[in-house]
């Protein structure tokens, strides 16, 4: 090195030793055969197992979770076993890749606007049993259609393996759910067929521990490496001449510091359309997501039920989730408006006490209540932190439209409609034109209610509804954690304008150009529907918040998907019932 150069850092050294050994794998991996990869992709389940326990106590140490409570079954389904299902996913997938025959098993239906929907979920008995009345589709760009669907999915295997190029991408972790940045790195390495940098987020970077030695087959293999480090080592990394694509989850500013840099210098870069980084970059940014609660004749059971529901899309990882319900739509005309709101604020104030573990949660919330005087204060007085409702009355809302607020509190909406059809599009059309972002949206809705409407003009409905996933009577989590399903903003973000982000994830059934997942549950749980003639199995769902025994229903959920098996079913829906 000339006198000239500056000497570079230790840690600096280190990643460009990292880089270097990805860099000189890449082009090997891209021509690795189905054969070794579901190898690896074995190896990793046998080598994630050992660690699954001890995953999910240390995500719930450092979040302040308290041992031994429901709590940390979330900890359990948005770890080990998200990470555990892919796996499963993408062996199926490569095992019936030859001809992509696995796609000659996906039910298929037409969908509004010349669209067809694939039924990812259920798949198999297991999910029918697991997931009883779940269903989750994920609905195809226009234009793609039954008779070109397989030329559209798994492009990148359609080249012969001598023809591929290599590629080594950077994948910037997220600080809140614990399986986001190693399902980002198998998008990479399985889909994309490109080596992988992950540099954690400081926030989460204890999951180095578990990670390296789940993930310890493919770092053997010289085509991932897991590092941690501040904002300086992603800087150095997202710049560093070897990275040619970066793969982002987390805010639109750390994004548009990367494509056009930091402060001033980013503000004139964007005006004049010329980023300083000018490498493909896909995202997952977050959104001010809304969850539309439609009228209609709801028991009081429904009514309590569906409270425990939504205080759920705000209150799981306390309020820490990009795709959280952020503004709830409620209908102005509505009898059971109070009713259902006042189940909501209680539900919200009794739930299971945790701290803000995320850094500027107390400021976000802090800058809500002073813009909104009338916020409301949920908690008791020693709780660790706030819940907090903000009712939004009348015009000029731009801050609660644009902010995503990234802790537990909710804004509240009231919009006109003289029928559940003109509410729903009111509602819809006040998603399309004032929410920031699209990643998800929820939608509470009778049966009854549907079938006033239609199902044909129901489904016209949620077609207009413009989120990469929509959940019914459910929340867009479930469609995180439905790896087979696709995951990421609606498509057409741009740079300039990138939203909720550009690209999506999880899609272990390899689909090029999808557009949306449609995720939809049981209105009332087991066994309360037998009365209504539903057939489903699937009690309280284990990812609420007031569920009693959700960490052992985790638990026993991840082990199951390890090794499944007749015998382990009595001890999970037990377990479940009781929650």
């Amino acid at each position: 090195m000339s006198s000239t150069q500056p000497k570079l850092a230790d840690w600096m050294i280190e990643l460009d030793r990292d880089i270097a050994t990805l860099d000189g794998a890449k082009q090997a991996w891209t021509r690795t055969s189905i054969a070794e990869r579901m190898a690896l992709l074995s190896a990793v389940r046998e080598c994630l197992y050992p660690v699954i326990s001890r995953w999910a106590e240390l995500a719930a140490q450092h979040k302040g979770i308290p041992e031994g409570s429901p709590l940390a079954g979330e900890e359990w389904t948005s770890g080990p076993y998200a990470l555990m299902s892919a796996c499963n996913a993408l062996l199926e997938t490569f095992s019936k890749l030859q001809g992509k025959t696995y796609i000659d098993e996906l039910p298929v239906r037409d969908v509004p606007g010349g669209r067809i929907a694939m039924r990812v979920l259920p798949h198999n008995l297991w999910d029918r049993l697991l997931m009883s009345g779940v269903t989750a589709e994920v609905w195809m760009e226009p234009g793609i259609t039954r008779d070109n669907l397989k030329e559209n999915t798994a492009s990148a295997y359609d080249i012969p393996e001598g023809q591929r190029q290599g590629k080594l991408s950077l994948v910037l972790g997220a600080g809140n759910i614990a399986a986001i940045a190693p399902l980002d790195c198998f998008q990479k390495l399985f889909t994309e067929n490109q080596v992988v940098i992950l540099k954690l987020n400081p926030v989460n970077e204890y999951l180095r521990e578990v990670l390296q030695p789940a993930l310890k087959p493919l770092i053997d293999r010289n085509v991932l490496r897991i590092v941690t480090g501040g904002a300086e080592v992603g800087e150095y990394l997202s710049n560093h001449p070897a990275i040619e694509e970066i793969h982002i989850t987390g805010s639109g500013i750390t994004h548009d510091a990367i494509i056009w840099g930091p402060g001033e210098e980013g503000r004139r870069n964007k005006a004049a359309g010329t980023p300083r980084n000018n490498r493909r970059i896909t995202s997952e940014l977050g959104a001010v997501c809304p969850t539309i609660v439609v009228p209609g004749p709801w028991s009081e059971a429904d009514l309590r039920f569906q409270a425990e529901q939504v205080a759920t899309q705000k209150l799981h990882n306390s309020g820490f989730n990009c795709v959280a319900c952020q503004m709830l739509l409620v209908p102005e005309y509505w009898h059971q408006t109070e009713a259902f709101l006042d189940q909501l604020r209680g539900t919200m104030a009794t739930a299971p006490d945790r701290p803000l573990y995320y850094p500027g949660a107390k400021d976000r919330i802090g800058t809500y209540t002073e813009k909104y005087p009338k916020a409301e204060r949920l908690s008791a007085p020693q709780a660790s932190a706030d819940r907090v409702i903000v009712p939004l009355r009348g015009q000029g809302h731009d801050h609660a439209h644009n902010n995503e607020v990234f802790a537990p509190l909710m804004t509240e909406m009231r919009l006109p409609g003289d029928t559940a059809e003109a509410y729903l599009r009111n509602a819809i059309e006040y998603c399309n034109t004032h929410l920031h972002g699209t990643l998800g949206a929820n939608i509470v809705i009778h049966p009854a209610t549907i079938k006033e409407i239609g199902k044909v003009r129901f489904d016209e409905l949620i077609a207009s509804l413009k989120y990469g996933c929509i959940a019914i009577n459910t929340w867009t989590g479930v469609g995180f954690l439905t790896v087979q399903a696709v995951w990421g903003a609606y498509p057409g973000h741009t740079l300039d304008d990138v939203q909720s982000g550009i690209g999506f994830v999880h899609n272990t059934y390899l689909f090029d150009r999808p557009e949306r997942t449609v995720v939809t549950a049981p209105w009332r749980p087991f066994p309360r529907n037998l009365l209504s003639g539903e057939l489903t199995l699937l009690p309280k769902p284990p990812w609420f918040v007031t569920h009693r025994r959700a960490h052992i229903v985790g638990e026993l959920l991840t082990r199951f998907l390890y090794k499944p098996g007749w015998l382990k079913l009595p001890r999970i829906f037990i377990n479940a019932l009781r929650g």
